[in-house]
C-alpha cells in the first residue's frame, strides 16, 4: 500500500487506515485479529483507536494483537485522550486528565510509546495553552512521537496549530487532525482543511464512507438486518445520511461506479482518498472481507470528469464569509 506523509512532518502513514471504534464491543477478538492481519498482509499500517473505544477494550485488542500477531514495530498506533463519560462534561482537556489517559492508554496498549497522540476534541473549559502542554510533554517524554488533535473546527485548530508554531523547538507542531469527511459531509472545506493545508497538517477522515450509506447497502429504504442502520445502539448514528439529498448524492455514486465497472465503496473511497490535504481516511470494518473490499480500492484513481460530477452533486453550500463578498 503507498505511504503518505502525515502534513509537514516526517512520519509515514499508509494512505488507508484500519478503525477500532467498534472493538470490544460489536467485533469481537476473533474477528479483530482477522481484520488486522488482512490489513497487515495488504501493507496498512495506520491503526486508529481511542481511549473510550469499547469503554478500553479496543485499546485492549490490539495491544494483544501487537502482543502475538502483527509486529509492533509494523504498526503506526494513532490514540486518543479527553472524552469522558459525564454528561455535564463531555471532554476534559486539562493536563492531568490527558497525561493520565495517555498513561491508562500505553498500559491497555502494552507499549511503551504511541506514534500518533490526539486531543480527541477541544475542551473550551480549559484554556488552550494547557491543553497542547500536555501533547508537548507526552512528546517530550517519549510517550508519544507524534501530536494531533480531533474535531477541532476552523479557528481552534488554527489557533492550536499557530500556537505550537510559534515555539519552534520548545512545542510540539501538529502532524494531524481527524475529522469526518465524506461525500456526504464536506463541512471541514469550509475552513478546516484550508487552514489545514495553509498550517500543514494532515487531515485523517473517519467516516469516509459516510457512516457505511455510501457503499449503497441502505438503497431505496433497503435496511440490512446486519447493518449499522439496523442496530440499536449505532441507528441513530446512520439516521442523518438517510434523507432525500444523501439518496442523490448516492445515486450518483452508483452510477459512476457502474461506468467504471466497481463498486460504490470504492467510488466513495478513492474520492476521499485523494482530495487536497487528506492523508488517510480512516476505515471501520466489520469483518475481513468488508476489509478487503475497502483495500481493493488501492488501484483504483477516478478519472478527472467522475471526480468533477461527484464534487457537483454533493457540494456544500459555502457563501460569504468562504466566497469573495464582491460575486455575491
Amino acid at each position: 500500500m503507498e505511504q503518505r506523509h502525515l502534513g509537514r512532518t516526517g512520519l509515514r502513514v499508509s494512505r488507508i487506515g484500519l478503525g477500532t471504534l467498534t472493538w470490544g464491543r460489536d467485533t469481537d477478538e476473533h474477528d479483530a485479529a482477522d481484520l488486522m492481519k488482512t490489513f497487515w498482509e495488504a501493507g496498512g499500517t495506520l491503526v486508529d483507536t481511542a481511549d473510550v473505544y469499547g469503554d478500553g477494550e479496543a485499546e485492549y485488542l490490539l495491544g494483544r494483537l501487537m502482543d502475538g500477531l502483527v509486529p509492533r514495530r509494523d504498526l503506526i498506533v494513532s490514540t486518543k485522550a479527553g472524552s469522558v463519560p459525564d454528561p455535564e462534561r463531555r471532554f476534559d482537556g486539562s493536563r492531568g486528565h490527558l497525561l493520565g489517559a495517555l498513561d491508562g492508554s500505553l498500559s491497555r496498549l502494552g507499549t511503551d510509546y504511541v506514534d500518533l497522540w490526539h486531543v480527541h476534541a477541544f475542551d473550551p473549559a480549559t484554556p488552550l495553552e494547557e491543553t497542547l502542554q500536555a501533547l508537548d510533554l507526552a512528546v517530550s517524554s517519549g510517550r508519544a512521537r507524534y501530536a494531533a488533535v480531533s474535531n477541532f473546527c476552523g479557528w481552534q485548530l488554527a489557533g492550536a496549530a499557530t500556537w505550537q508554531l510559534a515555539a519552534p523547538g520548545t512545542r510540539t507542531r501538529l502532524a494531524g487532525t481527524q475529522l469526518e469527511y465524506s461525500l456526504l459531509q464536506r463541512g471541514v472545506e469550509r475552513e478546516v482543511l484550508p487552514a489545514a493545508l495553509e498550517l500543514g497538517i494532515g487531515l485523517l477522515p473517519s467516516s469516509p464512507l459516510g457512516r457505511g450509506v455510501l457503499t449503497g447497502k441502505y438503497r431505496g429504504d433497503t435496511m440490512p438486518p446486519d447493518s449499522r442502520g439496523a442496530s440499536e445502539h449505532l441507528a441513530p448514528f446512520v439516521a442523518p445520511y438517510l434523507d432525500d439529498t444523501a439518496s442523490r448524492i448516492v445515486d450518483a455514486v452508483a452510477t459512476a461506479a457502474d461506468g467504471l465497472a466497481v463498486t460504490p465503496l470504492q467510488v466513495a473511497l478513492a474520492w476521499v482518498r485523494d482530495r487536497p490535504g487528506v492523508a488517510a481516511p480512516i476505515v471501520g470494518a466489520r469483518n475481513a472481507q468488508q476489509l478487503t473490499a475497502a483495500l481493493s480500492v488501492e488501484t483504483l484513481s477516478l478519472p478527472d470528469e467522475i471526480c468533477r460530477a461527484l464534487d457537483d452533486v454533493s457540494a456544500p453550500v459555502h457563501r460569504y464569509p468562504d466566497h469573495d463578498w464582491s460575486t455575491l
